[in-house]
């Protein structure tokens, strides 16, 4: 089916409760896969990308490989964006075709941070695109972007606030997650998606998804987390299936052999937390 906007897929989430995972891919393989794993689950899909990989493979090559894969596709997917600082790349990949990004303003005054957030809105608005927005960092430092100082939180109300101004599609609470492995379980905040979305019915997104149980994961999608990231999960599954591939097999000269192992891996990986967070049975 054609490509879908990111509004289109959050909204049947968070009317429905089940949650969207949003895969941060590396590469082409990395795209089949997760597509390949949406379409044997009948899942909606969350293609989404870093400025690392954006910056390392170059937004049109990126984009064009997107859609070779992404079009022929039977159920929804999407493009985005994570964590933005920059907004010459915002720009770059809103005018390559990219469907929404996060432009990750956390680093700046909640003024200045709302000031550019509505620009960015506007932006993507001229492109039929989309924007998810943040006031707060996420622990944690992925693909170079982030902190491991703890986040500062807000009030509700600044946050309400930030959303009414803005006017985004999507908001990423600070609630108690980081990037990366966990070293122990993390002490969350869930109460903070509940009294959100009382105030602003808004899908929320949760980042900093790697090794949370399915029980957290189903609490909060319960409550309003419509857009579920995962990024560690599926670099660790693609690093250790390229380790132990070459484990074993020390002699054999074979790259695709190397890549069907690879993309098996990635696949079932992603098909499990699409059955986790609900979304499987879920194409239109």
């Amino acid at each position: 089916m054609p490509i879908v906007s990111l509004k289109d897929i959050l909204d049947h989430a968070f009317a429905e409760r089940y949650g969207v995972a949003a895969f941060n891919v590396v590469n082409d393989l990395t795209i089949d896969a997760v597509i390949a794993a949406a379409e044997e689950v009948r899942s909606p899909l969350i293609v989404q990308t870093s400025v690392k990989t954006v910056n390392s493979m170059g937004a049109d090559v990126l984009y064009q490989l997107f859609r070779a894969i992404a079009e022929p596709a039977r159920v929804p997917v999407t493009l985005h964006l994570d964590h933005c600082p920059d907004r010459e790349v915002v720009t770059r990949c809103l005018q390559t075709g990219w469907n929404s990004v996060l432009f990750d303003g956390s680093a700046l005054t909640v003024e200045e941070n709302t000031r550019q957030t509505i620009e960015v809105v506007a932006e993507a608005r001229r492109h039929g695109a989309h924007v998810e927005g943040e006031i707060e960092g996420v622990r944690g430092v992925e693909d170079g972007i982030g902190s491991d100082d703890a986040p500062q939180v807000y009030p509700i109300e600044e946050a309400v606030a930030f959303l009414e101004a803005t006017e985004v599609d999507c908001f990423a609470p600070a609630i108690g997650t980081a990037h990366g492995v966990y070293a122990t379980a993390p002490i969350l905040n869930p109460e903070r998606v509940t009294q959100l979305v009382a105030r602003k019915a808004l899908p929320m997104v949760l980042h900093g998804g790697t090794g949370l149980s399915a029980t957290a994961f189903q609490d909060l999608i319960a409550r309003g987390c419509a857009k579920v990231n995962i990024s560690t999960a599926l670099k660790v599954t693609f690093l250790d299936a390229t380790r132990e591939f070459l484990a074993d097999n020390p002699t054999k000269q074979d790259p695709p052999s190397l890549f069907r192992h690879q993309r098996a891996a990635v696949k079932a990986m992603a098909e499990e937390y699409l059955n986790v967070f609900g979304s499987a049975g879920k194409a239109w």
